[in-house]
Order: structure tokens, then C-alpha cells, then sequence
């Protein structure tokens, strides 16, 4: 049984570059990773942030969210 995890992005070269990792990076038969582009879908900025996203890159995994590098606020992602 795979655990969920959720890389949220905007989009931008650092969340693309940071997406590309993660998908290196992540055990497929461990995870299965959904991937955001919360430019594209702003109705789930919110919980994104309920989540403890506070900027994108993003990785919410087993409950906690990691920054990686940092490509913009989740505030500059409002609709």
C-alpha cells in the first residue's frame, strides 16, 4: 500500500526544477505522489495551507510539510 504525498508548486523554473527532484527522488511503490500547480488550480491554496504550506515548493508528506528552495508565498497564489 502506497502513503500519499502532495508536491504543491506555482509553476515557476525553481518549482519545476524542485518537481523534477521529487520525482527522482520518491520511492513510486512507497508513495504515490500527486503534483499542484496551484496557479492552475487556486481553489486548493487553502489546503495547501492547511496542510502548513506557507511557500512553494512544496512537499507535504505523512502530515508535514517541506520547503524546498523557495519560488513564491503561498499569499502571492490568492485568486
Amino acid at each position: 500500500m502506497t502513503e500519499k504525498a502532495i508536491f504543491y508548486h506555482a509553476g515557476c523554473s525553481v518549482c519545476l526544477d524542485a518537481e523534477q527532484v521529487v520525482a527522482d527522488a520518491i520511492d513510486p511503490a512507497r508513495y504515490d505522489v500527486e503534483s499542484v500547480h496551484l496557479g492552475e488550480t487556486p481553489g486548493r491554496v487553502t489546503e495547501a495551507e492547511s496542510a502548513g504550506v506557507r511557500s512553494v515548493p512544496a512537499l507535504v508528506l505523512g502530515g508535514q510539510a517541506y520547503h524546498i528552495n523557495f519560488g513564491a508565498p503561498i499569499d502571492a497564489l490568492r485568486a
